[in-house]
C-alpha cells in the first residue's frame, strides 16, 4: 500500500456566505470523505483554494482536521515564496499532519536550479515526507525530470510527485531513474489509469469527492492484472472530470461547497 494510501482527495476548502472559514464543514466533509472510500486528504491545495486562505486559516484548518480524521492528512504549504514557505511547512508539521505537499513555486517563473533550492528548503524544514507537486499548467513552471530524479535521490524525505503536468511519456522517465520507494501520483483525474501503466500507485484527485469508490474499484482491478476491468471503471469514470476543469474560479465544485 502506498505510504498516504491509494485513493487521495485534494478536499476543497468549505467557506461560510460572508467568505470566513467554515472549520465545522470542513470537519463534516473530510469526515465524510473517510467514510465514502478515500484514505487520506490534501488540504489547502490547490483545489482547495491555498492563495485566499491566512496562514492562521491553513494552520486552523490543518489541526482541526488532522484531529478529525483517521486517515493521512496532507499539508499544503507551498507558495513562490520560500521563506513563507519554509515557515509554514514548520509550523504545520506540529500540527499532528502526516505529510506536506510541496508545490512548484509559481507566477515567478524560477529556474531549475531555482525550483530544486525551493524544494530543498522546504523539505529541510521538516521530518515528514514531502509530496512534491509538479503543475505547470497552473505555475507556469515544468519540474524537469532530471531535478526531480535529483532531489527524489537526494533528500531523504522526498517521498514522491503529485504528477499533473499531463505527459505519461516522462512520467516514464523518471520511474526509470529514481529510488524505488519513491511514489508516482497521478494528480490529473483523466490521466489516473494511462498513469498506472508507468507505475503510479495512488492518486491525490478532485473526482474522488464523488467517486473514491470506483477509484478504489479501478486500482483493485488493475492490481489484480484485470486491465479491462480496470478501463470500464474509468470509462464510466469519465464524463464526471468535465466537472471540475472549467476555467473559472470559483468553479462549480468549490461553489457548490458554499451553497
Amino acid at each position: 500500500m502506498p505510504r498516504f494510501g491509494q485513493v487521495i482527495t485534494a478536499m476543497v476548502t468549505p467557506f461560510a456566505k460572508d467568505g470566513s472559514l467554515n472549520l465545522d464543514g470542513a470537519v463534516r466533509l473530510a469526515k465524510w470523505l473517510q467514510q465514502n472510500g478515500n484514505d487520506g486528504l490534501v488540504l489547502a491545495g490547490t483545489t482547495g483554494e491555498s492563495p485566499v486562505l491566512t496562514d492562521d486559516e491553513k494552520l486552523s484548518l490543518f489541526e482541526t482536521v488532522a484531529k478529525a480524521v483517521t486517515i493521512p492528512v496532507i499539508a499544503g504549504t507551498g507558495s513562490n515564496d520560500t521563506a513563507h514557505s519554509v515557515h509554514l511547512t514548520k509550523e504545520a508539521s506540529k500540527l499532528g499532519v502526516a505529510g506536506i505537499l510541496a508545490v512548484c513555486p509559481y507566477y515567478n517563473r524560477p529556474s531549475q536550479v531555482g525550483i530544486e533550492a525551493h524544494i530543498r528548503a522546504m523539505c529541510a524544514a521538516t521530518s515528514l515526507p514531502v509530496v512534491i507537486y509538479d503543475i505547470p499548467v497552473r505555475t507556469g513552471r515544468k519540474i524537469n525530470t532530471p531535478t526531480l530524479a535529483k532531489l527524489a535521490n537526494e533528500v531523504k524525505n522526498v517521498a514522491g510527485v503529485k504528477d499533473a503536468a499531463g505527459n505519461p511519456g516522462e512520467s516514464a522517465r523518471l520511474m526509470t531513474m529514481v529510488p524505488s520507494s519513491f511514489e508516482l501520483i497521478s494528480g490529473d483525474d483523466g490521466l489516473t489509469l494511462p498513469l498506472m501503466a508507468v507505475g503510479c500507485t495512488a492518486v491525490i484527485g478532485v473526482a474522488t469527492h464523488w467517486s473514491a469508490v470506483d477509484h478504489q474499484e479501478m486500482f483493485a482491478k488493475w492490481n489484480a492484472g484485470d486491465t479491462a476491468g480496470a478501463r470500464k471503471v474509468n470509462a464510466r469514470l469519465v464524463e464526471s472530470f468535465a466537472f471540475e476543469t472549467g476555467d473559472d474560479n470559483p468553479n462549480p465544485l468549490p461553489s457548490k461547497v458554499m451553497m
